[in-house]
């Protein structure tokens, strides 16, 4: 599986409408984010990706994920070992939040993760005390060898600079489901990877 390009993470309680016309537009991975875990709104999620042949990656929760039959699951720093968490996802994603710390990035990898995320790469409106990650970050992991994920209030005007720094994901939340158009938005997005 090729793991470049836009990544939507859905917001809180998202409109299954809104998922569709990212889905329509184009990714090259869903993560699916909801703290209430809302195991039906999650399966309708996954059930509509699946139309569209995008893998999903259930944030937070390997359970749920393997429940659902999803692509993968997503772990940050307070999410359970790393290693317990790659063995049940056999055979699937194990994507890890490395924040601003490329030795987090590292043990990340040696556990076995398949891409690991930085950021917040600039000021977030979903996370806006997040630390902010420099961009230096992605050229100092380049040489873990797995794709690397730039998040944290992305728009379409700062990510030719996350691409330029060797970013292979763009984890978009705002800048793509509050879009007026969210169908073009995912498809400049796109673009920008061609």
């Amino acid at each position: 599986m090729k793991l470049r390009g836009l990544y939507a993470i859905t917001p809180e309680g998202v409109d299954a409408a809104k998922v569709r016309l990212a889905l329509e537009g184009g990714m090259a991975l869903l993560q699916y984010r909801n703290k209430k875990r809302d195991r039906a709104h999650a399966a309708s999620i996954v059930e509509l990706a699946n139309e569209f042949g995008t893998p999903v990656i259930i944030n937070d929760d390997v359970a749920l994920a393997l429940e659902l039959d999803a692509a993968g699951a997503h772990l940050g720093r307070d999410d359970g070992d790393l290693s317990a968490a790659r063995k049940r996802l056999a055979g699937r994603i194990l994507g890890v939040s490395c924040y601003d710390d490329a030795r987090l990035a590292r043990a990340a990898v040696q556990a076995g993760a398949d891409y690991v995320a930085f950021g917040s790469v600039f000021a977030s409106p979903t996370k806006p005390g997040a630390v902010r990650a420099p961009l230096s970050l992605f050229e100092e992991a380049r040489s873990l060898g797995v794709p690397l994920a730039a998040i944290g209030g992305i728009t379409l005007a700062n990510a030719p600079q996350l691409i330029a720094a060797g970013a292979d994901l763009l984890a978009v939340i705002s800048d793509l489901f509050e879009a007026p158009d969210i169908r073009a938005r995912a498809r400049d997005y796109a673009k920008l990877f061609r």
